[in-house]
């Protein structure tokens, strides 16, 4: 069994359902859309939100996803930096409880929060994140025996706005001889770095996760199309498409894996989810059909809840599902 580590901003996921997208029009933010935002900006829709009711979730996208490896049972860390605040001693509180080691850095400013706004018909996720901190992570605070002692390096798009840290992460990890993934995160983070991406993918990167948007936004096509373009980069893609599925291309080989059923409620943490079941299995060297079908089933969960935390019987649901599955290959799995 492999062990992961992961790299991203480290964020308290404030999560807000919204009647309708009017707040969205207010602060300029295109719905399905990550926009950065300063401390005066974030602190003015935080105080909005605040008068409606929102749930705390430490998150960020890489560190969704070691949550759930963790959970699943891998060795798992993560590297990323908080403030000294009450909001920094939460996040290292939440990821200490699921059982990932974390390597979190304190910055000088704010513990940063990803606004989370969740508006009808179809619980699209808008995101408005002052990084705060985490965006103090710089390519000096990576370490080499930071990524000593594990298998696979999980990054987060996000990151690739710090394109020097990002390209000190994968230098770092494949002088280790790390399998090397990333999560293109968003489309207009795509769109703002394309050259970058296309750069390190071809060169570093091993696995690549994108959604359909993103997948458009990396290469021009469609997701039949765009799956093959991405895996002549690297050894495999992953193009999510929802709840529709996903396609898995890996040299020669082509798949399409279904969705699982679920009641959908708040698609937040969906992707970041498929990919820690996808890597949990990829760990245990399944086939890649499997590997998409546990990230499928583990999504599946996650869509049921608001946030990107699944509860306890959805998790446990969720195991003894997969752990059948990827026992059918007559592997032993813990």
């Amino acid at each position: 069994m492999k062990s992961i580590l992961g790299i991203g901003n480290a964020l308290t996921d404030i999560l807000a359902v919204l009647p309708d997208d009017m707040l969205l029009k207010k602060f300029h933010l295109p719905i399905g859309s990550m926009q950065l935002v300063d401390e005066e900006t974030g602190n003015s829709i935080w105080q909005i939100l605040k008068e409606q009711g929102v749930q705390y979730v430490p998150g960020g996208s890489a560190a969704n996803t070691i949550s759930g490896t963790a959970i699943f049972g891998l060795k798992s860390g993560f590297i990323g930096k908080v403030g000294d605040d009450e909001l920094g001693r939460l996040f290292a509180s939440g990821q200490e409880q699921n059982g990932i080691k974390p390597k979190l850095l304190t910055g000088k400013a704010a513990s940063g929060r990803a606004m989370v706004f969740i508006t009808p018909p179809n619980s699209e996720r808008t995101f408005a994140d002052y990084l705060g901190a985490a965006l103090e992570l710089s390519p000096d605070d990576l370490l080499p025996e930071y990524f000593e002692g594990y298998d696979i390096l999980h990054i987060e798009g996000y990151l690739v706005q710090n394109q020097n840290l990002v390209r000190r992460a994968v230098e770092l990890g494949k002088n280790f001889g790390m399998t090397i993934s990333i999560d293109l995160a968003s489309y207009n983070v795509v769109e703002s770095n394309n050259a970058f991406l296309h750069d390190i993918i071809r060169n570093y990167v091993d696995i690549v996760f994108a959604n359909e948007t993103e997948a458009k936004s990396f290469t021009k096509m469609r997701p039949e199309l765009a799956v093959n373009e991405i895996a002549k980069m690297c050894k495999i893609a992953v193009v999510k498409l929802g709840p529709e599925g996903s396609l898995i291309q890996s040299g020669a080989e082509s798949l399409k894996i279904d969705s699982y059923p679920a009641k959908t409620v708040d698609a937040t943490g969906a992707g970041d989810l498929y990919a820690a079941g996808f890597l949990y299995a990829y760990a245990y060297d399944m086939p890649l059909e499997i590997c998409g079908n546990v990230g499928s089933i583990i999504s599946s969960k996650v869509v049921e809840v608001v946030g990107p935390k699944i509860d306890v019987p959805r998790w446990k649901a969720a195991k003894t599902e997969i752990k059948a599955l990827m026992r059918s290959t007559g592997k032993y799995i813990p």
